[in-house]
Order: structure tokens, then sequence, then C-alpha cells
């Protein structure tokens, strides 16, 4: 149980007569079990051998909640033989998600439960509702078609901005997303973010000094776990001894959803003019870089009029690349259609080489295409250069 209490000093000494006590929120209020954890539980108590995942961004990266939810089933199923799979890579979310879950989760072998967070960078990337919708859902049914008796536990993480958009009475579009689809899917979800915004408003703590940052102190990352706990001690309680149940998979949300999304290699590049396949890519500006995406293969260019061609099938493509100071704008076209623009400079890209994700083109006819991508001569007045650096091909 969490303790928050405010203690006036007589001199050196702490009366506990003059201790004030604030009446904490629980974290169940925020908590939607639906169907619960039942297959879980029999793959971590029964069977007693399970695989557990967590993706999501740099707050399932970092060190912190993710830690104390290994610790936490370790202790409390001493005879399990657990795997866990720590599948958090900084800055990325939903759409990031959906094309790497395959080679980053599922290719590690069958997957038991599945935390998954991304309406942080979401929010924080600029990702379309409609894209989040199509990510979200693409990766539960890709997950649930690798594996029917997947669980997966669906988290909204607390930032500032998402705060605000509370105080206002505004439900953030990330959040209403995760929500939307776990509903949709009968999956548990752990709304943290009106958590944390109720419970600053009830002044239990305070984000400056005691939560710190959208990527949690200590004392932030306890408060993650304790909801976790929460929903883990809870669910698998009321799970029991029942068997195992596939659920049916409900219409789609979306026809366009992400649900075979994948990586496509980028030697598959055709007609290339101007590139060259870097064996193992590192920058030379100094500036910072992410796990995953760097010392890695990379298709790359710096010249403008630089061109290549990509046969693929399917009904989405894009690429994964990374944006640093010198990122330049694409030209492309998809089987000879309009030509259209990509800007790949962000508001990040002065100070690191940033992984980011872009589609050239989703809801096509599920067939053969062919796309073509050309680096322009034009440029964002930010940045230094006309360079493309690509890590991935996507496709769905």
């Amino acid at each position: 149980m969490r303790k928050f209490v405010l203690c006036f000093l007589v001199g050196l000494v702490c009366s506990a007569s003059v201790i004030a006590q604030v009446k904490t929120l629980p974290f169940s209020k925020y908590i939607t079990e639906r169907k619960g954890l039942q297959n879980a539980y029999n793959a971590i108590s029964i069977q007693k051998n399970a695989t557990v995942a967590f993706l999501g961004g740099s707050i399932t990266y970092n060190s912190g909640w993710r830690d104390k939810v290994c610790a936490y089933l370790k202790e409390r199923f001493p005879a399990t033989k657990f795997h866990f799979i720590a599948a958090g890579i900084p800055s990325l979310g939903s759409l990031p998600h959906t094309f790497r879950l395959s080679r980053d989760v599922l290719d590690s072998g069958k997957v038991d439960l599945l935390f998954l967070e991304a309406a942080v960078n979401d929010q924080v990337n600029g990702t379309d509702s409609v894209t989040q919708v199509q990510s979200l859902e693409g990766i539960v049914r890709h997950a649930k078609t690798n594996n029917p008796l997947m669980d997966i536990v669906m988290m909204s993480f607390a930032d500032p901005d998402k705060t605000k958009l509370y105080d206002s009475g505004v439900v953030p579009t990330s959040v209403a997303n995760h929500e939307l689809v776990a509903d949709h899917y009968q999956l548990p979800s752990i709304n943290l973010a009106k958590a944390i915004r109720d419970m600053l408003a009830n002044n239990e703590f305070s984000w400056e000094k005691d939560f710190k940052d959208l990527h949690p102190s200590p004392f932030g990352q306890e408060l993650y776990f304790e909801a976790i706990e929460d929903l883990l001690s809870s669910s698998l309680s009321k799970a029991g001894s029942k068997q195992q149940k596939v659920m049916k998979l409900p219409a789609l949300l979306n026809k366009g959803s992400f649900t075979r999304g994948r990586y496509l290699s980028i030697e598959t590049a055709e007609n290339k003019n101007g590139w060259e396949l870097v064996k193992s890519w590192t920058p030379e500006d100094g500036l910072g870089t992410r796990p995953g995406f760097v010392k890695v293969p990379m298709l790359v260019s710096t010249v403008a009029g630089s061109s290549f061609t990509l046969k693929f099938k399917g009904n989405a493509v894009g690429m994964a690349i990374v944006s640093g100071s010198d990122a330049g704008i694409v030209s492309y076209s998809i089987d000879n259609g309009a030509e259209k623009q990509l800007d790949l400079f962000t508001q990040w890209s002065k100070s690191l080489h940033l992984p980011w994700y872009v589609l050239f083109g989703s809801n096509l006819a599920d067939t053969d295409h062919v796309l073509k991508v050309t680096i322009s001569t034009e440029k964002n007045q930010n940045s230094k250069g006309t360079a493309c650096r690509i890590v991935n091909f996507l496709i769905n």
C-alpha cells in the first residue's frame, strides 16, 4: 500500500502526533480486467513454463517496473520456469511495434503473456489516430494468430501532455485508442495516465519532486509496478485451474489494420543508383543513437537524386530509418502513381539519430506492387543535408 505522509519537524524530531496522511486512490479504479489472464495463469501455474514479453518504448526499455514484474512473478511462482523477453526500444510507438513484432517478440517462441505500451510515444511522435488503431489492432491480431492462447495487457503510461488534457476534460487520443482496442478484444488494460493525473490532483505526490519525468523516477517506477501487481494479483487469483480457452477474434475495427506486419530486408531494393549498403553503420557526427539502430546494416545515400525501386506484395509499405541532423526529403510513387514527398527530418534530429518509421502507402490492394524512391533536391530548412539511411523496409 502506498503511504504518503506530511511530516512537520519540531527541531530534529518528527512526532507521530503531527503526521498527516493523505487518503490514496486505489489503482483498481484504473484497471479493467475484462476476460482476465486465464491462459497466462495456466501456462505459469499449471504448465509451470511461461514466456512473458514486454513490448514498448523507453519506459519499457529502462530499468524499473519491468524488472519488478519479473521479480514478482518469479517470487510468486518459484516452481515455474520463466523466459522474459525485453523488447522495449526508446522512441518507438505502435507503428514501429507492429512491424517489429515478429522479429523482436514472436520469433523467440510461444509467448504466453505480453505487456504492451505505446501511448506515450504515439502522443509524442504525433501518430495519427487511424494509424494508432491500425497498428494496435495489428499487434493484437498478429500476436493472437501466432498464439491464440496469448494473453495481452495494454497499458497507457503518463506524461505531462496527457495530464493537461485530462485536466481540461479531454481523454488523450492515444489512451482512448488503447482502451478501444483492449475493449474490442476483451484484453486487460491499465490507464496509468489517468491514475497518475488523479493522484496528482489528490495531492498524493508531486510530478516535479517525486515522479519527475515521463521516464519515471524510482518513485514513479514503483507506482507503475504496484498497478501492474494489482492486476496480476487479482486476475491470476481469479483464474484458478479453468481450462485454457481460445477466443474467436472479432471483426476488424479497421480493415486496413497491419495484422501481418513484418520487416523486409534492405537487400531486396533494386535499380539502386547512388546508394551504398553499409554492413555496420555508425554515425560520424557524434550524435546519439538507439539500440538496434546502430552497428547494423543500412542502405545509405546522402546525395540528392539517388533512387531505387522495391517490389513487394501486400497492402502497406514503408521504411524504418534513422533520422539525424542531415536527414533529407524523399519523393516516392507506387505503381507509377502520383509522386508524393516525405520529409525525414524530425524535431529531435538535431541531437539524435532517431529511429523513425514512415509509411509510403496503406490500404492498397493486397497484390504485387512496385515502389520507387528518390532523394529530393529539396530539404528541410533545419537539416544539414539530404541523407536517407534505411534500416528495414516495412510490409504488411
